[in-house]
């Protein structure tokens, strides 16, 4: 699947880090992503598509009833996507977390993501 760089955020957001069957989501991964694709999170630094795989996995098990949702519209410039985020529980409380997801692609398919989270909030 060749997306631009925008269609590739959502692809990111909603259809890796939100989907909760692992082999969709490692279809998707494989589908969308460099098999040597490099994911820069705040405090690691992830190579290759299992290792994405693995983690996406990780961050679902932890927090399993909270959800990612878009904040704005995505949006790529040459070989350039982002889309901001909100990441929190699924059942309408607001947001814990939100943040940015940049990527450079190519020929179709990410080959590097940068995880930016820009606030974290405690629980009220």
């Amino acid at each position: 699947m060749a997306g631009s760089p925008a269609d590739l955020m959502r692809v990111n957001l909603l259809m890796v880090f939100n989907e909760p069957d692992p082999d969709r989501r490692a279809e998707v991964i494989a589908e969308n992503y460099a098999e040597d694709v490099v994911w820069h999170e705040p405090d690691r630094i992830n190579h290759g598509r299992t290792e994405l795989a693995r983690r996406a996995a990780e961050l679902r098990a932890e927090d399993p009833d909270w959800v990612f949702r878009p904040a704005g519209a995505a949006s790529g410039l040459d070989d350039v996507g982002h889309l901001g985020f909100e990441y929190g529980p699924a059942d309408g409380q607001p947001p814990r977390v939100m943040g940015m997801d940049i990527a450079r692609t190519k020929d179709g398919a990410i080959i590097e993501l940068y995880t930016i989270v820009t606030e974290i909030r405690q629980p009220s």
